[in-house]
């Protein structure tokens, strides 16, 4: 259903979010190799290698190859490339910001996440991009310590507008969120409803429910948040040439609280440092 339709939120039993965590911590352990092992002059494609290996070699099976005929473990989206960027023989410079998003599926579950990195080390990093890189984390944080048994889904979108738009009054600037890619719910499958806004929506919305599991994705932009998709009808480019990053995490919302499936310590230190729950449920 469309974003603005009645999506159902589909509930998890204990047993499941558990399983839906080594899908998760997975894909987390296989982000941190990947902002371990990316330096300049490597191509996107030995990247995506490693990746394949280690989610292969972990039980996995990565959850983009194939899908729906795309040739990559990773997205890999540099510089203007706000997603699903292709890997492939692009050699990496120093100073290039890369978004890498990775999935897993451990026993027909799915994890979803996804990073923003310089390569060559921040130190390489233009402060532009190094502020746009913290202040995208910060909002997929804040949308998800928004994320609550009971309270609409929309909050979100809400949080993750507000404290872009607060971090932007701090910069000087106006940061694009891009509205044409949205989170969505995740399981058996690794898009399924709801729908989840990284921006302010009117109404109500879906309320959510006891181990409703989701992947919250902020893309921002350093420009305008118009975009395009490419020729090769995967990459997504600014239209401006501006640079974006993108951050996401697979998160389960209980009645007892929060659970990142996919931050390595489930999300507790940056839970804690907010104020939320953390409610890992093994």
């Amino acid at each position: 259903m469309g974003l603005f339709g009645r999506e159902r939120i589909e509930a998890k039993t204990h047993e499941q979010v558990v399983l839906m965590r080594a899908a998760g911590l997975l894909v987390g352990q296989t982000l941190d190799l990947m902002r371990s092992s990316v330096r300049p002059g490597m191509t996107t494609k030995e990247l995506d290698a490693l990746a394949e290996a280690h989610i292969r070699d972990g039980g996995g099976t990565p959850s983009f190859l194939g899908y729906h005929g795309f040739t990559g473990t990773l997205c890999t989206s540099v510089n203007d490339e706000v997603v699903h960027g292709i890997p492939g023989s692009r050699v990496l410079e120093e100073g290039d910001l890369l978004s890498i998003d990775c999935g897993a599926i451990v026993e027909g579950w799915h994890g979803d996440a996804a990073i923003s990195v310089i390569v060559g080390g921040r130190e390489a990093g233009r402060p532009e991009d190094l502020e746009l890189i913290d202040d995208t984390e910060a909002s997929m944080w804040a949308g998800i310590a928004a994320l609550a048994v009971g309270t609409s889904l929309y909050a979100v979108g809400a949080a993750v507008e507000d404290s872009l738009t607060q971090a932007g009054e701090r910069r000087g600037r106006e940061y694009g969120i891009v509205e044409d890619y949205v989170g969505h719910g995740i399981g058996t499958s690794m898009h399924m409803d709801p729908q989840v806004p990284n921006y302010r929506v009117s109404g109500k919305g879906p309320i959510v429910v006891d181990a409703t599991t989701v992947a919250i994705e902020p893309m921002v932009t350093l420009g305008d948040e118009a975009n395009r998709v490419l020729e090769d009808d995967w990459t997504v480019v600014t239209n401006d040439g501006s640079r974006a990053s993108h951050w996401e995490n697979t998160v389960a919302a209980t009645s007892r609280g929060l659970w990142v499936l996919t931050a390595v310590d489930g999300g507790e230190a940056k839970l804690r440092e907010l104020g939320a729950t953390y409610a890992p449920l093994a």
